[in-house]
C-alpha cells in the first residue's frame, strides 16, 4: 500500500499529511503533537496561516522526547505573496524556519503565482477591496527560490495554485535551474482538476490536494448543497467499507497518487483521517467520484481577479 510519493528529487513525500490552515494558535500545537503520535510525518504549513511558531514548538517537543527525529518528518511551508520581490524571498524563508525552529524545509512552495504589494498587510487592498499587485514576475521570484536550495535552507521547491499555462511558462523559463517538484491545488470531487493533475504528473510534478474534504468548516457562507461529506454517493461508498465520508475522500486522492492534507485539530478526526491504508476503492468507485457534474471552487480568491497572474480564469 503506497504511503509516499517519490518526488523528482528522489525524496519521499508522505502521501498523507496534516493541513494547518485555519488551525487556531492554541489547538494547533496539540493537534500536531497528537498527529505525530498517530503516525503523521508530513506537515503542511504557511507563513500566511500565522501559526508556524506553535507548530514549531510541537515538532520540537516531539523531537526532544525522542518520538521522531527531524529526518523522519517532511515539513512544507510557503512563500507568501507579499514577499515575491527577489530581495525579500530569503528573509521570508528564514522567518519561517525560525518560527518552525528548523534548519531546513523539506519543501518550500510559492503560495500563489500572484505577487502582492510588499508590506505588513497580508492582503493589501485598494479602496474597492481589490488586491494591490506588486510589479513582480513569478519567474524572477522562482530564481530567488532556487537560491534557497543552493543555500541549504530548503531541500526542494514547488508551486501552489498554478494553472497549466503558468506551469508551462515556468518549465520553459530560460536557465531554469530547478524544476518545481510539487503543485499544491484545491482538489475534491466537486473540483477534481483531473486535467491539471494529469498534466503535472506527466511533467514529473507531484500534486497535493488542499480542501480535500470540501472545507466543511469554511468560515464564509457557501451553499448547503455543497457539503461534500453529505453527498449521497460518497456516503454510499463509505457505508460499503464501514468507513466515513472523509476517509473515502482521502482514499480517493491517494489512489490518484495525489498527496492529501486534510486539516483538523480534533484528535479523533486526526486519527480517523489516518486510517485509510486498509481499504481500496474499486475502479468503478473512482470513476463515480470523478464523474460528479457539480463544479465548485471553494477558494476562488475573488479579490484578486484584477491581477495579471490570477490563476483561475478558466473556471
Amino acid at each position: 500500500m503506497t504511503t509516499y510519493v517519490e518526488l523528482s528529487t528522489k525524496a519521499k513525500m508522505p502521501i498523507l499529511g496534516l493541513g494547518t490552515w485555519q488551525s487556531p494558535i492554541g489547538p494547533v500545537r496539540e493537534a500536531v503533537k497528537f498527529a505525530i503520535d498517530v503516525g503523521y510525518r508530513q506537515f503542511d504549513c504557511a507563513y500566511v496561516y500565522q501559526n508556524e511558531n506553535e507548530i514549531g514548538n510541537a515538532i520540537q517537543e516531539k523531537i526532544e522526547q525522542g518520538v521522531v527525529t527531524r529526518e523522519d518528518l517532511f515539513v512544507v511551508s510557503k512563500l507568501w505573496c507579499t514577499f515575491h520581490e527577489k530581495s525579500l524571498v530569503k528573509g521570508a524563508c528564514q522567518n519561517t524556519l525560525a518560527a518552525l525552529k528548523l534548519d531546513y524545509l523539506d519543501l518550500y512552495l510559492m503560495h500563489c503565482p500572484m505577487g502582492f504589494k510588499a508590506g505588513e498587510e497580508l492582503f493589501p487592498v485598494d479602496e474597492n477591496g481589490m488586491i494591490i499587485p506588486s510589479d513582480t514576475d513569478f519567474l524572477d521570484t522562482w530564481e530567488a527560490m532556487e537560491e534557497l536550495v543552493d543555500a541549504g535552507l530548503v531541500k526542494s521547491i514547488g508551486i501552489s495554485n498554478f494553472n497549466c499555462e503558468q506551469i508551462k511558462r515556468l518549465l520553459n523559463k530560460p536557465d531554469l535551474k530547478y524544476k518545481p517538484v510539487n503543485n499544491q491545488i484545491e482538489s475534491h470531487p466537486y473540483l477534481p482538476q483531473d486535467e491539471l493533475v494529469k498534466y503535472c504528473q506527466s511533467q514529473g510534478i507531484a500534486v497535493t490536494a488542499y480542501c480535500p474534504l470540501g472545507a466543511p468548516n469554511w468560515p464564509w457562507p457557501k451553499s448547503e448543497d455543497l457539503f461534500l461529506l453529505d453527498d449521497p454517493k460518497i456516503k454510499e461508498i463509505a457505508a460499503k467499507y464501514s468507513k466515513t465520508s472523509a476517509q473515502v475522500l482521502i482514499r480517493f486522492h491517494i489512489q490518484r497518487n495525489v498527496n492529501v492534507i486534510p486539516k483538523s485539530v480534533t484528535p479523533h478526526r486526526i486519527e480517523e483521517n489516518f486510517k485509510v491504508f486498509d481499504f481500496e476503492l474499486t475502479k468503478e468507485e473512482m470513476e463515480t467520484i470523478l464523474s460528479f457534474k457539480r463544479r465548485y471552487r471553494i477558494c476562488p480568491i475573488s479579490m484578486c481577479t484584477n491581477h495579471k497572474d490570477y490563476p483561475f480564469r478558466e473556471d
